[in-house]
C-alpha cells in the first residue's frame, strides 16, 4: 500500500486557525494607524490653509472667510481629508469644527 502524500484536514484546520489569529491582530493596528494618519493630515491641512490665510490678508488687508479662501482658489477644500469642516476665526486662526 502506497502512503500518500498532502494535508490533512487538521493540518489545513490548524493552519487556517494561525491565519485568523494572525488577522485579528494586524487590522485594529491597520485602523489606529489609518486614523493617526488621517489627523496628521488634517494637521498638515490646517498649517497650508493658514499659510493662505495670511497670504490673502496681505494682498487685500481684510480676514477671509474660509469659503472666500475656496471661491478665490487658495485652497480646494474647505474640508480635511478625514471629513472635518474648517472655519477661520475672526482673528484669522484656522480651527477644526
Amino acid at each position: 500500500m502506497k502512503k500518500k502524500s498532502g494535508f490533512t484536514l487538521i493540518e489545513m484546520l490548524i493552519v487556517m486557525m494561525v491565519i485568523v489569529i494572525l488577522l485579528l491582530l494586524i487590522i485594529p493596528n491597520v485602523n489606529q494607524h489609518i486614523a493617526g494618519l488621517q489627523s496628521k493630515g488634517c494637521d498638515a491641512y490646517m498649517e497650508v490653509v493658514q499659510a493662505q490665510v495670511e497670504s490673502y490678508r496681505l494682498q487685500h488687508n481684510a480676514t477671509p472667510s474660509i469659503e472666500r479662501l475656496v471661491s478665490d482658489g487658495y485652497i480646494k477644500s474647505a474640508t480635511c481629508q478625514d471629513g472635518k469642516a474648517l472655519s477661520i476665526d475672526s482673528e484669522g486662526k484656522v480651527e477644526k469644527e
